[in-house]
C-alpha cells in the first residue's frame, strides 16, 4: 500500500461514518478501555482530525481500531488494532525494506514496517502486544510481526506474536520471510 493509495482528507460523510462506528465499538467492548469516556475521545479526534485517516485505513484494511488505554505522560489515546486475528489487508508481507528488498525471488507486495509508515501508525512492540492479549484472545489462527528490537534485527531477525494453548507466545523469524497468515498489527496516540 502505497502513500498515494491512502487518501490523505477524508470527506465529511467518511469523517462521521469513522466516528460512529468507532463510537459503537467504544460501547460494544467497554473491557479495553476502563474508565475512559467516549465524549473525551471524540473531543481529541475532533481536535485532531488529522487523526481519523491513520484510522479509517486501519479500520479499512481489517484492523478494527480501538480504544486500549490512555497516556497520562502525553494526554493522549491508545488505539490499537483490535480484530480477532492479525488484519486481512495486511498479511503476507516481510518485516521490513532491507528484508523486501534482500529477497531474490518471490517477493511479498510490501513490508510491515513500510505498509505502516505509510498508514501513520506503528507496529505493536512486544510489549504493547503482551498487554493487548489481556484485553481478549487475538492472533489464534494467524500471527502479527512486532517492532524488532535493533540488536535482534542486526542479525537478520525479526520477532511477530500469536496466540496458541491459551497463552502468548513471541517468536523470531528471518525478517525476509513472509506467510499468508502473518501480517502486522499497529498503534495510534490521538
Amino acid at each position: 500500500m502505497s502513500e498515494n493509495n491512502i487518501q490523505k482528507e477524508l470527506a465529511p460523510e467518511e469523517k462521521e461514518q469513522l466516528i460512529t462506528l468507532l463510537r459503537d465499538r467504544f460501547n460494544k467492548n467497554p473491557a479495553r478501555h476502563t474508565g475512559i469516556k467516549w465524549d473525551n475521545v471524540q473531543q481529541k479526534l475532533e481536535a485532531d482530525p488529522g487523526k481519523l485517516r491513520p484510522l479509517y485505513v486501519m479500520e479499512r484494511t481489517g484492523g478494527e481500531p480501538d480504544v486500549v488505554s490512555y497516556d497520562k505522560a502525553t494526554g493522549q489515546f491508545v488505539f490499537y488494532d483490535c480484530s480477532a486475528e492479525t488484519p486481512k489487508d495486511r498479511r503476507n508481507l516481510c518485516y521490513d525494506r532491507e528484508a523486501l528488498d534482500s529477497r531474490k525471488e518471490f517477493k511479498p507486495s510490501d513490508s510491515a514496517i513500510d505498509m505502516a509508515t505509510a498508514m501513520g501508525i506503528e507496529l505493536l512492540s512486544e510489549e504493547e502486544y503482551v498487554y493487548l492479549q489481556t484485553l481478549g484472545e487475538f492472533d489464534s489462527k494467524t500471527s502479527s510481526w512486532l517492532k524488532t528490537p535493533a540488536g535482534i534485527r542486526k542479525h537478520g531477525g525479526a520477532i511477530f506474536g500469536d496466540r496458541r494453548f491459551g497463552r502468548v507466545f513471541i517468536y523470531h523469524n528471518g525478517a525476509s520471510s513472509y506467510y499468508v497468515v502473518r501480517g502486522f498489527r499497529g498503534s495510534l496516540k490521538v
